[in-house]
């Protein structure tokens, strides 16, 4: 009779859903997965140690490059550590821009995840579909930072500056005529809330469409359902935050828990799954998309009819305006000083935590008096659901690794930092 060994196999890191970072070495009887065990750190970028050599705000675009998927919540959860320490807050129009703006975040994230995770199982179209769409977001991104993704838009006391009166538009070229040029500037003639309420008013149509796609596809359903089962009290020790844990049926939103900005202020639900597999994961995720639109368009609302500063008056913090730098010898040397050497934040520690679209996104500040941090510590979500692939991929098959990766959307950019 043949001799029977469970065997050793490497997933990753050149495996499509390995992201090309992840070594996931699976031990194996046949096709059933003993032990998973990850190998992370193959895109290390020191992020933490190179803070702790510039200046406060010179670290914000770093921040974007963390989970680069999720750009201005990694900004929002450092921003807001660093006014702990300071002891200031910005003011309330910038608060409403910024939760906004978490908001776009997380249906771009989410619609990365959805596109990326169901071609990773199999389902192509979903992809393309979700695409589609994040293409507008990232224009709204574009029209108040000047990038597509790396925005450093967030600052220490508010935003970088209001958002525009204007839209950039198409132009006749060899790429596209002057009829699909009409056809793509329809919505981009008024101001950049008239583009998002424009967005924001066709989007529940699209999850339709992604929900008509997947939700009951029993090819999707054989895939995700009772794969990767997490009970809420395992899922509370694992540290899993974010659709991890509220896929498990546990209530957990840092906005309704411990409101931060305006979102005490905002009516939207937690939606929660009951089975705690990658279905009811997926679910979650779907239900936080229609969610973080009701959110997006009462901050349109509001902005419409609040107009004000959106960066505190404290000149300590907060550069003077252009007109006056252009005008004005000491606003130019404020300018300068500001931008080169920073501002000196008081001593002490601060810990500042965000509902980032895949969890609990947290900066630990230590200052020592100087004008850059001590030390910097991110809590990554993503760390800690790495850390559970093991418990979820045994006793599965090869096949539903790839779906419980994806379930946990994993970006490395924060496991590895």
């Amino acid at each position: 009779m043949a001799e029977i060994r469970n065997y050793t196999m490497n997933f990753g890191p050149q495996h499509p859903s390995a992201h090309g970072v992840l070594r996931l070495v699976l031990e194996l009887d046949g096709e059933i997965i003993e032990r998973a065990d990850p190998h992370i750190g193959l895109l290390h970028r020191a992020t933490e140690k190179l803070a702790e050599s510039k200046p406060f705000s010179q670290s914000i675009g770093y921040m974007d490059r963390l989970d680069y998927v999720s750009m201005m919540c990694n900004e929002h959860g450092y921003v807001l550590a660093i006014e702990k320490l300071l002891g200031i807050s910005p003011p309330l129009r910038a608060q409403y821009i910024r939760v906004m703006f978490d908001e776009i975040t997380r249906l771009e994230n989410h619609l990365l995840w959805l596109g990326a995770h169901a071609l990773d199982i199999g389902a192509m179209t979903v992809f393309l579909y979700c695409f589609r769409e994040r293409e507008d977001l990232f224009d709204a991104y574009e029209a108040v930072s000047g990038a597509r993704m790396h925005a450093t838009y967030y600052r220490p006391g508010g935003v970088y500056r209001d958002l525009p009166d204007t839209m950039p538009k198409y132009e006749v070229s060899k790429w596209h005529n002057a009829k699909e040029v009409e056809r793509l500037n329809h919505n981009r003639h008024g101001s950049l809330l008239d583009f998002i309420e424009d967005f924001s008013d066709r989007f529940p149509k699209y999850v339709d469409e992604y929900e008509t796609l997947l939700t009951d596809n029993r090819i999707w359903k054989q895939r995700t359902v009772d794969i990767g089962v997490v009970s809420p009290e395992r899922a509370l020790q694992m540290g899993l935050t974010g659709p991890m844990l509220r896929g498990s049926g546990v209530e957990w939103d840092l906005r309704k828990k411990e409101s931060y900005e305006v979102y005490d202020r905002l009516d939207f639900d937690i939606p929660v799954g009951a089975n705690g597999d990658c279905y009811d994961r997926y679910l979650v995720r779907v239900e936080e998309m229609r969610e973080a639109n009701k959110i997006i368009k009462q901050c349109v609302k509001w902005l419409r009819e609040n107009p004000g500063p959106v960066m505190a008056d404290d000149l300590k913090v907060a550069p003077p305006s252009r007109i006056d730098m252009k005008d004005d010898m000491e606003a130019l040397i404020h300018h300068f000083k500001l931008f080169t050497e920073g501002y000196c934040v008081p001593e002490g520690e601060a810990y500042a935590a965000v509902e980032h679209p895949k969890g609990e996104f947290g900066v630990y500040l230590v200052s020592d008096g100087a004008n850059k941090p001590y030390r910097l510590k991110v809590r990554a979500p993503g760390f800690a659901h790495i850390a559970a692939l093991d418990e979820m991929s045994r006793g599965h098959m090869i096949a539903d690794v790839v779906a419980i990766i994806g379930t946990q959307d994993i970006v490395f950019g924060e496991v590895d930092r």
